[in-house]
């Protein structure tokens, strides 16, 4: 029988890996993204305190209406735009971006691109 390669497991090994280098602090919090099927959701972490300042994604109802017409990448540039302006109101300008273990293509790179047009910096 062949065996076939768990891609998300083989993704989580990979984001311990990304994580045991990087870390977010008060100055400069983790920008972590999550992508699911059909949903992207991405957090401003502050990991030294071990909380969440800022955070978007397409399952809340204000961003899920705005979206709702638009491709999987329009959504994902969508949240990222969001979620710099909510890091602007909490004064967070740069952060470390951590794609958790996905190819930086598609989906997180139009969130990043989204996160930098808001202004964060990364």
């Amino acid at each position: 029988m062949i065996s076939k390669i768990d891609k998300n497991s083989e993704r989580i090994k990979r984001h311990k890996r990304i994580r045991n280098k990087i870390s977010g602090t008060p100055e400069r919090p983790r920008l972590s993204v999550f992508r699911s099927l059909n949903h992207i959701y991405a957090q401003i972490i502050d990991d030294v305190n071990g909380i969440t300042l800022v955070a978007a994604s397409t399952m809340e109802k204000a961003i899920a209406d705005a979206v709702k017409e638009m491709s999987k990448s329009e959504q994902a540039k969508y949240v990222g735009s969001e979620l710099g302006r909510r890091a602007a109101e909490k004064g967070v300008t740069t952060v470390v971006f951590d794609r958790s273990g996905y190819l930086y293509m598609g989906r997180v790179e139009a969130l990043a691109e989204g996160a930098r047009e808001a202004g964060l910096q990364f």
